[in-house]
């Protein structure tokens, strides 16, 4: 088939809520994806911040290759080793407490949620608990994770959505400690926002909220799905600010490309749910729990997190060149390899994606008017160097 004829039988049967490229991605292989028209690119948007080792990567794939042909699903009312050693490296890595494996990122949020009202309820019984969000956040997409979504682009055509839920400014302190009050079980907030438009949490913000879920008896809930697995320079972006929340969800690269998230615990949170309270057909099935367990392995054996905070440092400071030289770029914001250059209204950063994929670059959007740079935890400053270039000539 021609890559036209992919398009028209995709579009004839796939429910439409993407508006894709007009482009058909067959393999990869390292940072750099090739189209169905035999077309390269360098890949800067690293399948929305999931693929940490690029593609093709063989020890990855070999890992999982070896547990497809052992056993794939048991269930969760059995035992299996990929799920027991992935949650050990998990706790191992952070110090938190305990782990429930999902599918997805959205249902880690799902399950954050349920956890931290199950904490509230267990503490204070049966009550109309109340959960502080963010202005501009985004936790995905089903109803739950939606209603913490401070986006009413998103949230309009499916109200009402979960009641109780209440939007706070992003590093504005005072609007939080606003909205507390007796009902407040949680405040749910990602560490950096990134579909918002890439805006790290400040340090007096996130140390303040923090005080005061402890001072109030409040879960802290940190979504780490994008900003997480050493995107920053740190395992988890919270570890930059010196906190630990009592919840924080992670997925994307956790399973490099195999689906799989989770949400993770404390010790104060940790046994608040009860057998029966939540679960999952496939959750920590024995293939994704295998990829979670060669991610962590893989991060630990090359230094991954060394290498971020060396390449993010050359990325900044190239994008920091781009921005002083172009006069619709306003500023760079970000942290390690999740940086956004934001746009003047002007200049639509839809044109600037389309030109730079037709040169062979691919970049995301994020916020509206932010040109989003997410690419896989391997590039190397000769990949930043052909950004650069592309990006330049994009502009």
């Amino acid at each position: 088939m021609e890559t036209k004829e992919y398009i028209e039988l995709g579009d004839k049967n796939f429910i439409h809520t993407y508006n894709r490229f007009q482009v058909v991605l067959e393999k990869g292989d390292g940072v750099y994806l090739y189209d169905t028209d035999g077309k390269k690119y360098l890949d800067f948007g690293a399948g929305i911040a999931v693929f940490a080792f690029g593609y093709n990567n063989k020890e990855f794939n070999d890992a999982i290759k070896e547990q497809i042909d052992s056993i794939i699903h048991t269930s969760n009312l059995f035992y299996n080793i990929p799920s027991v050693l992935a949650a050990e490296r998990i706790t191992a890595a952070t110090g938190f407490d305990k782990v429930f494996f999902t599918n997805s990122g959205a249902e880690a949020i799902e399950g954050a949620l349920k956890l931290a009202k199950r904490y509230a309820y267990n503490k204070r019984g049966k009550g109309e608990y109340e959960i502080i969000a963010m202005k501009h956040s985004f936790h995905g997409r089903t109803i739950g994770a939606l209603s913490v979504t401070g986006n009413d682009h998103y949230q309009e055509p499916f109200t009402p959505l979960m009641p109780g839920v209440k939007f706070a400014e992003f590093n504005n302190l005072e609007s939080v400690k606003a909205l507390v009050n007796d009902k407040t079980c949680d405040v749910i907030m990602e560490t950096v926002q990134g579909e918002g438009g890439i805006y790290p949490a400040s340090e007096e913000f996130i140390r303040g909220v923090r005080a005061l879920c402890d001072d109030r008896d409040i879960v802290m809930i940190s979504d780490e799905i994008q900003c997480g697995m050493g995107r920053t320079g740190k395992l988890y972006a919270f570890e930059n600010y010196g906190i630990k929340p009592d919840i924080f969800t992670t997925a994307k690269a956790l399973g490099c490309g195999v689906p799989v998230g989770a949400f993770v615990a404390d010790k104060k949170v940790s046994d608040a749910l009860k057998p029966g309270d939540h679960g999952t057909t496939y959750g920590g099935n024995p293939l994704a729990a295998a990829a979670v367990v060669k991610v962590y392995d893989m991060f630990e054996k090359h230094n991954i997190l060394d290498h971020v905070n060396e390449v993010s440092l050359y990325l900044e400071a190239k994008l920091d060149e781009i921005t002083a030289s172009c006069p619709y770029i306003k500023e760079r914001r970000g942290m390690g390899l999740m940086q956004g250059l934001v746009i003047d209204g002007d200049k639509p950063v839809g044109e600037i994606i389309k030109r730079a994929m037709d040169k062979g670059l691919i970049v995301l959007s994020a916020g509206g008017n932010v040109l989003r740079l997410v690419p896989p935890l391997i590039i190397t400053k000769e990949h930043v160097d052909e950004m650069t270039e592309i990006l330049k000539e994009s502009l």
